[in-house]
Protein backbone atom coordinates (compact mmCIF):
# COMPACT_ATOMS: atom_id res chain seq x y z
CA UNK A 1 0.00 0.00 0.00
CA UNK A 2 1.36 3.42 -0.95
CA UNK A 3 2.09 5.74 1.93
CA UNK A 4 0.82 9.26 2.43
CA UNK A 5 2.32 12.62 1.46
CA UNK A 6 1.48 15.66 3.58
CA UNK A 7 2.96 19.06 2.75
CA UNK A 8 3.05 22.29 4.73
CA UNK A 9 3.22 25.62 2.92
CA UNK A 10 3.07 29.29 3.83
CA UNK A 11 4.78 32.66 3.82
CA UNK A 12 7.99 33.38 5.69
CA UNK A 13 7.61 33.21 9.47
CA UNK A 14 4.41 31.18 9.38
CA UNK A 15 5.87 28.43 11.58
CA UNK A 16 6.10 25.62 9.03
CA UNK A 17 9.35 24.11 10.27
CA UNK A 18 8.21 24.07 13.90
CA UNK A 19 4.84 22.55 13.01
CA UNK A 20 6.38 19.94 10.70
CA UNK A 21 8.63 18.76 13.53
CA UNK A 22 5.77 18.67 16.03
CA UNK A 23 3.52 16.77 13.63
CA UNK A 24 6.22 14.19 12.91
CA UNK A 25 6.89 13.67 16.61
CA UNK A 26 3.21 13.18 17.46
CA UNK A 27 2.64 10.70 14.62
CA UNK A 28 5.76 8.69 15.47
CA UNK A 29 4.46 8.45 19.04
CA UNK A 30 1.42 6.68 17.55
CA UNK A 31 3.62 4.03 15.95
CA UNK A 32 3.61 5.39 12.42
CA UNK A 33 6.60 5.27 10.09
CA UNK A 34 7.19 8.98 9.46
CA UNK A 35 9.73 10.65 7.18
CA UNK A 36 10.26 14.37 7.84
CA UNK A 37 11.86 16.26 4.97
CA UNK A 38 11.95 19.67 3.31
CA UNK A 39 12.52 21.52 0.07
CA UNK A 40 14.75 22.48 -1.52
CA UNK A 41 17.35 21.06 0.86
CA UNK A 42 16.00 17.56 1.43
CA UNK A 43 18.95 16.12 -0.51
CA UNK A 44 22.60 17.07 -0.85
CA UNK A 45 21.97 18.48 -4.31
CA UNK A 46 19.01 20.47 -3.01
CA UNK A 47 21.09 21.87 -0.16
CA UNK A 48 23.66 23.08 -2.70
CA UNK A 49 20.88 24.82 -4.64
CA UNK A 50 19.57 26.45 -1.47
CA UNK A 51 23.00 27.94 -0.77
CA UNK A 52 22.70 29.93 -4.00
CA UNK A 53 20.03 31.99 -2.24
CA UNK A 54 22.00 32.54 0.94
CA UNK A 55 24.90 34.49 -0.55
CA UNK A 56 25.25 38.27 -0.49
CA UNK A 57 25.11 38.61 -4.28
CA UNK A 58 21.99 38.88 -6.43
CA UNK A 59 19.93 35.67 -6.63
CA UNK A 60 19.27 33.81 -9.90
CA UNK A 61 16.47 35.25 -12.02
CA UNK A 62 12.88 34.00 -11.54
CA UNK A 63 12.84 31.51 -14.43
CA UNK A 64 16.27 30.19 -13.45
CA UNK A 65 14.90 29.75 -9.93
CA UNK A 66 12.09 27.62 -11.34
CA UNK A 67 14.52 25.31 -13.13
CA UNK A 68 16.75 25.04 -10.05
CA UNK A 69 13.88 24.20 -7.72
CA UNK A 70 12.44 21.69 -10.19
CA UNK A 71 15.82 19.93 -10.31
CA UNK A 72 15.93 19.86 -6.51
CA UNK A 73 12.31 18.62 -6.40
CA UNK A 74 12.91 15.76 -8.80
CA UNK A 75 15.99 14.64 -6.88
CA UNK A 76 14.05 14.92 -3.63
CA UNK A 77 11.32 12.74 -5.10
CA UNK A 78 13.78 10.11 -6.33
CA UNK A 79 15.96 9.96 -3.22
CA UNK A 80 13.49 10.57 -0.38
CA UNK A 81 9.79 10.77 -1.14
CA UNK A 82 9.09 7.88 -3.49
CA UNK A 83 11.17 5.31 -1.56
CA UNK A 84 9.37 6.28 1.66
CA UNK A 85 5.93 6.11 0.05
CA UNK A 86 6.78 2.76 -1.53
CA UNK A 87 7.31 1.21 1.89
CA UNK A 88 4.06 2.71 3.18
CA UNK A 89 5.49 5.57 5.23
CA UNK A 90 3.89 8.91 5.95
CA UNK A 91 6.01 11.69 4.44
CA UNK A 92 5.82 15.23 5.84
CA UNK A 93 7.49 17.80 3.60
CA UNK A 94 8.17 21.42 4.52
CA UNK A 95 7.32 22.88 1.08
CA UNK A 96 6.72 21.03 -2.18
CA UNK A 97 5.21 21.82 -5.58
CA UNK A 98 2.94 24.69 -4.47
CA UNK A 99 5.91 26.74 -3.26
CA UNK A 100 7.15 27.33 -6.81
CA UNK A 101 3.70 28.42 -7.96
CA UNK A 102 3.40 30.84 -5.04
CA UNK A 103 6.93 32.26 -5.02
CA UNK A 104 8.05 32.24 -8.64
CA UNK A 105 4.60 32.30 -10.25
CA UNK A 106 2.36 34.59 -8.22
CA UNK A 107 5.27 36.31 -6.50
CA UNK A 108 7.59 36.94 -9.46
CA UNK A 109 5.45 36.60 -12.55
CA UNK A 110 6.63 33.37 -14.16
CA UNK A 111 3.75 31.90 -16.18
CA UNK A 112 1.69 29.61 -13.96
CA UNK A 113 1.08 27.07 -16.74
CA UNK A 114 4.83 26.80 -17.33
CA UNK A 115 5.36 26.04 -13.65
CA UNK A 116 2.49 23.54 -13.58
CA UNK A 117 3.89 21.72 -16.61
CA UNK A 118 7.38 21.58 -15.11
CA UNK A 119 5.97 20.45 -11.75
CA UNK A 120 4.20 17.58 -13.50
CA UNK A 121 7.50 16.53 -15.08
CA UNK A 122 9.56 16.93 -11.91
CA UNK A 123 7.10 15.04 -9.70
CA UNK A 124 5.85 12.49 -12.19
CA UNK A 125 2.37 13.70 -11.29
CA UNK A 126 2.73 12.95 -7.57
CA UNK A 127 0.34 15.32 -5.79
CA UNK A 128 0.15 15.53 -1.96
CA UNK A 129 -2.71 13.76 -0.24
CA UNK A 130 -3.05 16.83 1.99
CA UNK A 131 -1.53 20.29 1.87
CA UNK A 132 -1.78 22.60 4.87
CA UNK A 133 -1.29 26.28 4.13
CA UNK A 134 -0.32 28.19 7.27
CA UNK A 135 -1.78 31.59 6.47
CA UNK A 136 -0.26 34.71 8.00
CA UNK A 137 -0.05 38.40 7.21
CA UNK A 138 3.42 38.94 5.71
CA UNK A 139 4.20 41.86 8.04
CA UNK A 140 3.63 39.59 11.04
CA UNK A 141 5.80 36.86 9.53
CA UNK A 142 8.66 39.22 8.79
CA UNK A 143 8.56 40.51 12.37
CA UNK A 144 8.90 36.93 13.60
CA UNK A 145 12.08 36.28 11.61
CA UNK A 146 13.82 39.64 11.93
CA UNK A 147 16.43 38.29 14.34
CA UNK A 148 17.91 35.74 11.94
CA UNK A 149 20.06 36.00 8.84
CA UNK A 150 17.70 36.39 5.90
CA UNK A 151 17.92 34.59 2.58
CA UNK A 152 17.18 36.17 -0.80
CA UNK A 153 13.41 35.64 -0.55
CA UNK A 154 13.12 36.86 3.02
CA UNK A 155 14.89 40.08 1.96
CA UNK A 156 12.29 40.88 -0.69
CA UNK A 157 9.77 43.67 -0.17
CA UNK A 158 6.37 43.23 1.44
CA UNK A 159 4.64 43.52 -1.94
CA UNK A 160 6.31 40.30 -3.02
CA UNK A 161 5.30 38.52 0.17
CA UNK A 162 1.69 39.72 -0.20
CA UNK A 163 1.62 38.25 -3.72
CA UNK A 164 2.99 34.96 -2.39
CA UNK A 165 0.29 34.87 0.29
CA UNK A 166 -2.44 35.58 -2.26
CA UNK A 167 -0.96 32.89 -4.46
CA UNK A 168 -1.30 30.30 -1.74
CA UNK A 169 -4.87 31.37 -1.04
CA UNK A 170 -5.72 31.14 -4.75
CA UNK A 171 -4.22 27.63 -4.90
CA UNK A 172 -6.43 26.70 -1.94
CA UNK A 173 -9.52 28.17 -3.60
CA UNK A 174 -8.97 26.10 -6.73
CA UNK A 175 -8.16 22.82 -4.96
CA UNK A 176 -10.39 22.63 -1.90
CA UNK A 177 -10.22 18.83 -1.77
CA UNK A 178 -6.47 18.81 -1.17
CA UNK A 179 -5.61 22.15 0.42
CA UNK A 180 -6.63 23.28 3.91
CA UNK A 181 -5.91 26.85 5.03
CA UNK A 182 -5.15 27.36 8.72
CA UNK A 183 -4.71 30.62 10.61
CA UNK A 184 -1.05 30.83 11.64
CA UNK A 185 -1.59 34.02 13.66
CA UNK A 186 -2.19 32.11 16.88
CA UNK A 187 -0.13 30.34 19.50
CA UNK A 188 1.86 27.32 18.33
CA UNK A 189 -0.16 24.89 20.47
CA UNK A 190 -3.47 26.01 19.00
CA UNK A 191 -2.14 25.70 15.46
CA UNK A 192 -0.68 22.29 16.27
CA UNK A 193 -4.12 21.11 17.37
CA UNK A 194 -5.73 22.26 14.13
CA UNK A 195 -3.03 20.56 12.08
CA UNK A 196 -3.50 17.33 14.05
CA UNK A 197 -7.27 17.45 13.43
CA UNK A 198 -6.78 17.87 9.67
CA UNK A 199 -4.28 15.00 9.54
CA UNK A 200 -6.48 12.75 11.67
CA UNK A 201 -9.36 13.37 9.27
CA UNK A 202 -7.11 12.32 6.38
CA UNK A 203 -5.97 9.16 8.16
CA UNK A 204 -9.54 8.24 9.12
CA UNK A 205 -10.37 8.27 5.43
CA UNK A 206 -7.95 5.40 4.96
CA UNK A 207 -4.78 7.02 3.64
CA UNK A 208 -2.47 5.18 6.01
CA UNK A 209 -2.48 2.30 8.47
CA UNK A 210 -0.19 2.06 11.48
CA UNK A 211 2.30 -0.78 11.41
Amino acid sequence: MRGTLITLEGVEGSGKSTQCARLAESLRARGLDVVLTREPDGTRMGAAIRRLFETDGPPPGPLTQVFLFMAARHQHLVEVIRPALARGALVISDRYMDATLAYQGFGQGVALETIRDLNAMATGGLVPDLTLVLDLAPAVGMTRIKGRRLDAFEKMDLGFHHRVREGYLEIARTDKRRVVVLDADQDAEGLQGQIAAAVDDLLRRGHLHAG
